[in-house]
């Protein structure tokens, strides 16, 4: 029997499967695409992601193919500086396509041993108290202990379990492609400029090798969401909405997308669990949905892991949802929100000069960034310090760095007082006895992902957080 199967081979599930090969679960991730897409909705990492990688390891990968960008708020087509004093050790954001980040999570999930099907479309699943079984397309049956469901907007996984998605649908949409340009740049950068002081929904990037990433309204929802448009249709929108075409020919692929918003009332249902877009959809406003995917799989990864090994506390598969439901509710809200800014009419204009100044405090500009690089967020783990719930920024160490000891995927204690001890669960968490200037409490207790689970020195309160969050002692 495979330990886990999980459905869906974009980044939220290549990400999964990082997580869980770390702990040595079986992993067979089904893609139904026979190839990687060449599409990128997707076009980088926030600062929370590329925390995530420096704690797997995998920073060094991502920041050599990538442009590393500071901007802060993205918020509602309103860009200001980058704030001071953002709470990371890693204060920037890596822009790439999405067929990179594909890339590199499928190499790594490939070298830490998982196993990757394409071409492998889920037909149907059914569960019961020891397992999930699965039916391919073309009749190939398969059984694991657990199933992910990381199969995007339309989630078969979510639709299977019955699960509610409720919240809007799309009620305005717009094109996105890549193509060739035959406009002088200068002339293209020129229109971009005029049109985007009133529509902020459109737009054109040139990419490294000449080619344009262009975006545009469209007019109106077209009646079937999954048909792609037309390059014609395409066209048409741009001499709409700028006056002109660009000339624009050859496109390498083309497709729409709306803001409609859902959300999975569930994000388990017994032995399956849902991740990415399967459990949330949302307009791409902040460039949040990639990330807010990645960092679900973070949060599940090891304690799916924890699950399958047999050392998971009760309850522990449960804070997964319990953990991520409001953090993804609360992306929901705020691309809501942008949504409203990027309108053409005088109150979302006015609403959006408003909040364009009150983004010049400086307070204000760190709080909306954190928000939409997702370093602000804090689980609810009960009252305690102030960095209980919060996951830690990378701190230097007498020894290195923090982030350079969690490549594991383990839990840490980090222990400035050299009294504490870990006995019982040195196989789920290594305890480091080190001296931190920028670490001023006496020790932490940080879960694999790196939210810190407990602050203090007592010996009785830290034994008392190892059982919630790593089980019983050996």
């Amino acid at each position: 029997m495979i330990d886990v199967i999980v459905v869906g081979g974009g980044p939220t599930g290549l990400m999964l499967a990082c997580e869980l090969r770390l702990h040595d679960v079986h992993v067979v991730v089904l893609e139904k695409l026979t190839e990687p897409t060449a599409q990128s909705r997707g076009q980088g990492l926030h600062a929370r992601s590329v925390e995530m990688m420096d704690q797997r390891g995998l920073l060094d990968r991502f920041v050599a193919v990538s442009k590393k960008f500071q901007v802060g708020g993205l918020f509602g087509g309103i860009t200001k500086p980058w704030p001071d004093q953002l709470d990371t050790a890693h204060p920037y954001g890596l822009a790439h396509p999405q067929p990179v980040t594909e890339r590199l999570l499928g190499e790594r999930a490939l070298e830490l041993g998982a196993e990757i099907r394409r071409g492998c479309e889920v037909a149907g699943l059914s569960q019961d108290e020891d397992g999930v079984s699965v039916e391919l397309a073309d009749g190939t049956r398969l059984r694991s202990r657990y199933l992910a469901g990381c199969d995007g907007g339309r989630s078969l996984v979510r639709k299977q379990l019955g699960v509610g998605f409720p919240g809007e649908a799309s009620t305005v949409e717009t094109l996105l492609g890549e193509m060739e340009l035959t406009e002088d740049p200068d002339t293209i950068a020129a229109v971009i400029a005029e049109v985007r002081k009133t529509q902020l929904r459109f737009g054109a990037t040139a990419n490294p090798d000449g080619s344009y990433r262009v975006g545009v309204p469209a007019d109106g929802v077209a009646e079937d969401r999954a048909s792609e448009p037309t390059l014609e249709e395409f066209k048409q929108q741009l001499r709409a909405t700028a006056g002109t075409d660009f000339g624009a020919h050859s496109p390498r692929w083309l497709s729409r997308f709306g803001n409609a918003t859902r959300q999975a009332e569930q994000y388990r249902v017994g032995r399956v669990l849902l991740a990415g877009d399967s459990a949330h959809i949302h307009p791409p406003t902040g460039g949040q949905g990639l990330n807010l995917g990645i960092q679900d799989a973070f949060n599940l990864g090891w304690k799916l892991a924890a699950a399958v090994r047999g050392w998971a506390p009760e309850g522990l598969l449960d804070t997964y949802h319990a953990e991520r439901h409001p953090v993804g509710a609360a992306v929901l809200a705020n691309t809501r929100a942008q949504i409203t800014l990027l309108g053409t009419d005088p109150g979302p204009t006015a609403l959006r000069e408003l909040l364009s100044k009150l983004m010049d405090f400086e307070e204000v500009n760190r709080y909306v960034t954190g928000l939409i690089t997702a370093v602000g967020v804090r689980y609810d783990f009960g009252e305690g310090h102030d960095l209980l719930g919060l996951r830690m920024r990378d701190v230097p160490l007498k020894r290195g760095r923090l982030y350079e000891l969690m490549h594991d995927g383990r839990g840490l204690l980090l222990d400035r007082t050299g009294r504490l001890s870990v006995e019982g669960w040195a196989d789920r968490v290594d305890h480091v006895v080190d001296v931190s200037e920028d670490l001023d409490v006496p020790a932490v207790l940080l879960r694999p992902d790196g939210h810190v689970a407990w602050v203090g020195e007592d010996q009785e309160e830290l034994l008392e957080r190892l059982r919630r969050w790593f089980g019983d002692a050996d």
